[in-house]
């Protein structure tokens, strides 16, 4: 009802027969933009008002200047540029800006370096554009005044605060609702009137007409974010969620950096090498490149942290962060090569816990990972740091003790029984390394101690017999 009301109402204002109730009723929608942002606000009362008061605010400095615009030019016939109406306008585009960047900080989760540095990029790439095209002609404008030269100046830099904040909008977290694209569409139509007013001016002279029609509807679009019943959600923390450098995202950023190349290929080959603008171009290829290799360094600091994670994740056990079967492989054969060369002495242990199964039945599945993982722990804290622990699969557990002799071996995994938690037990079986055999011979042969630990009664330690072992 809001967006049919309001665009018959900006429909039928073209109709007006004066410039002066033309005037008014453009102050009318505006104003009734900032109501309706507030009765949003009331009707929806997202945890965070604030920033929603913040864009009315920043909307409602910008009806005021429509207002005094209209007053001074119909009513009292006084040039409206320079006056009261731009330092309203000019003051509207941080309150805009702040309530903005408040609602995509509250959508943040944590720190969004990426989509900083995209807005960055895209940002510094389009201000480039807009000061070649626009704020250029205007400082070298001989026919304004230094006053007018400024506020002139501020306009387009106000045109680059907006488009900074709705990109940094697009690339932020968080769900695209209804609201969402309404905001999007409020800044998005209010940066496009400005630009081709800009244009305009600068080409042919400003007249009132159909580019009244995209700021009114801006103001719509303003107030259609705030009723519409999305508009709770939109300030609403977003979930966490893996980064994606999508293609889109990647065609954005290659035509934004080929901004200046492309501005000094125009200059350069179509107006003639006298009409370069080196300071510019030369400030905005070194601003971009920057940014760049900033975002490529996190892209591949990125894919470093996953590879790590990965890596993490192949070589330790899920339930009890300990190395798994694949990482003992691994180790248990680089250990053995380096004691070939050293000639220092390796014991390997085997550890299963007695009757698991019977444990689980009886308690759960949730008591039994709950012994796993206090047994690696109190394991773990009695072990060297020099020795590995691994779960070999299930509830079997290996040892790799480095550089002590059989009796200390012993001892050790004697020690572990005791720090079984939850009066569970275990049986182990030990071997040692004679300096030939390959690691699969090893761990069979502590598998075979392992094996007359249970049949003699389980909770309990066995070695090879003395004729298995090498010393």
């Amino acid at each position: 009802m809001w967006l049919a009301v309001g665009v018959a109402v900006v429909l039928l204002r073209l109709l007006l027969p004066t410039e002066l109730l033309r005037g008014l009723a453009y102050v009318v929608v505006g104003g009734a933009a900032v109501v309706a942002i507030v009765v949003g606000v009331r009707r929806q009362r997202p945890l965070r008002a604030l920033r929603w008061y913040l864009l009315a605010a920043g909307q409602g400095l910008f009806v005021a200047g429509d207002l005094a615009y209209t007053l001074l030019e119909e009513v009292s016939q006084a040039a409206p540029f320079p006056s009261v109406a731009d330092g309203l306008y000019l003051a509207g585009y941080p309150l805009l800006a702040l309530g903005v960047l408040a609602l995509i900080r509250g959508r943040t989760p944590g720190r969004d370096r990426a989509g900083l540095l995209d807005a960055a990029i895209v940002s510094t790439g389009m201000g480039l554009l807009a000061w070649v095209f626009l704020m250029r002609p205007i400082a070298d404008d001989p026919s304004l005044s230094l006053l007018e030269r400024l506020i002139s100046l501020a306009y387009p830099m106000g045109d680059v605060l907006l488009l900074v904040i709705v990109t940094r909008l697009l690339t932020s977290p968080g769900a695209r609702t209804a609201s969402f694209w309404f905001v999007v569409a409020g800044i998005g139509l209010t940066l496009a009137a400005d630009v081709v007013y800009a244009a305009l001016v600068l080409l042919t002279g400003y007249d009132h007409g159909l580019i009244d029609v995209l700021w009114l509807l801006g103001y719509l679009a303003w107030g259609a974010a705030a009723l519409h019943p999305s508009m709770g959600s939109l300030s609403e923390v977003a979930p966490e969620r893996s980064l994606r450098f999508t293609r889109r995202r990647l065609v954005l950023l290659t035509m934004t950096s080929l901004m200046a190349p492309a501005l000094l290929a125009y200059q350069g080959w179509w107006l003639g090498a006298a009409e370069i603008d080196v300071g510019a171009i030369v400030l905005g290829c070194a601003t971009l490149f920057l940014l760049v290799v900033a975002r490529m360094s996190g892209l591949v600091n990125q894919v470093q942290d996953q590879a790590a994670q990965l890596e993490a994740l192949a070589r330790n056990d899920g339930l009890t962060g300990i190395p798994n079967r694949r990482a003992w492989d691994l180790e248990l054969a680089r250990e053995l090569a380096k004691a070939r060369r050293l000639g220092t002495r390796v014991h390997v242990a085997l550890l299963d816990l007695d009757h698991f199964k019977r444990f689980n039945d009886e308690h759960g599945h949730q008591a039994g990972d709950r012994v796993l993982k206090e047994a690696t722990s109190a394991w773990r804290a009695q072990l060297r740091e020099t020795d590995l622990l691994a779960r070999y699969g299930g509830e079997e557990f290996a040892a790799l003790l480095l550089g002590c002799s059989a009796a200390e071996a012993f001892t050790t995994v004697e020690r572990l029984r005791a720090f079984t938690p939850l009066g569970q037990t275990f049986s182990a079986g030990i071997a040692e390394w004679d300096g030939r055999e390959d690691p699969g011979r090893l761990v069979h042969r502590a598998d075979v101690a392992l094996y007359e630990a249970k049949r003699g009664g389980r909770d309990r330690v066995t070695r090879p017999p003395p004729s298995d072992a090498s010393r």
